[in-house]
């Protein structure tokens, strides 16, 4: 089977979009970010139950979302992957569980901080909260299955089916709230129509959360054109590549 957009899809040419896209996801990054931090920390008004405390939903959310929206990306690529063999989806998914796993962390450790004053413990064994540390154990168990076979081909085939059986946590992850009783509050953002929050702190959050998305896409770039020329250093277009960047130092 032919996949539709392999032309789009090659390395040479994923190469040389990544390299277009960095600066501009950079700025969108420093753009929005700043925007999100001003706004969260001193133009939102505190919180009436949780005062200053409710401030860390702009780091905890946004890497709460990205941490279950790169794992479904890893996902979708394992499976064009497995389907197609198109090599570029296996580099980005490699390339995305790294920065996946240190987003899981980030909304692990931040909703510890969180929960500390709200719920006065730093940890609980609700079904969100061991539903999202087991998303990191996969992103951990992904990593560690590619690093320990050698074969690029058979460690993308291998991880590609550990993504895609992995894949059953994010609904989890997503609906915990809604299947069992939980200390972790509702969804806010969910109910597009009256979300559960004032605008004056919404905004600043979405900022934040798109902030945090393409921070992700800046580092899948850089990380995506390191692991294209890993992986094509014999290819022509590597050669040449390197060619042209020795001439330019002369």
């Amino acid at each position: 089977m032919k996949f539709p957009f392999a032309q789009l899809a090659s390395p040479k040419n994923s190469y040389q979009m990544a390299g277009h896209l960095i600066p501009w996801f950079g700025l969108l990054t420093l753009a929005l970010m700043s925007y999100g931090v001003v706004g969260g920390l001193w133009w939102a008004p505190s919180d009436y139950q949780q005062g200053d405390a409710f401030r860390m939903i702009y780091i905890h959310v946004p890497a709460a979302f990205l941490s279950l929206s790169i794992y479904t990306i890893i996902f979708c690529c394992s499976v064009i992957y497995l389907i197609w063999q198109i090599k570029l989806a296996d580099i980005v998914a490699e390339m995305s569980a790294a920065v996946g796993a240190t987003y899981t962390f980030i909304a692990l450790v931040s909703g510890a901080l969180w929960g500390k004053p709200m719920w006065g413990t730093w940890w609980i064994w609700d079904a969100r909260l061991t539903s999202e540390l087991i998303l990191l154990f996969l992103y951990f168990g992904y990593m560690g299955l590619r690093s320990a076979i050698h074969e690029p081909k058979r460690a993308g085939k291998a991880a590609a089916v550990l993504a895609i059986v992995g894949m059953v946590d994010i609904p989890i992850v997503h609906f915990s709230v809604e299947w069992w009783a939980t200390l972790h509050q509702g969804a806010t953002l969910a109910k597009l129509a009256k979300p559960s929050i004032a605008v004056e702190m919404l905004y600043p959050l979405l900022a934040m959360i798109g902030g945090f998305t393409f921070f992700y896409g800046t580092l899948l770039c850089i990380r995506l054109r390191t692991g294209l020329l890993q992986r094509e250093w014999q290819s022509l277009w590597v050669r040449e590549w390197f060619n042209q960047q020795s001439k330019s130092c002369l």
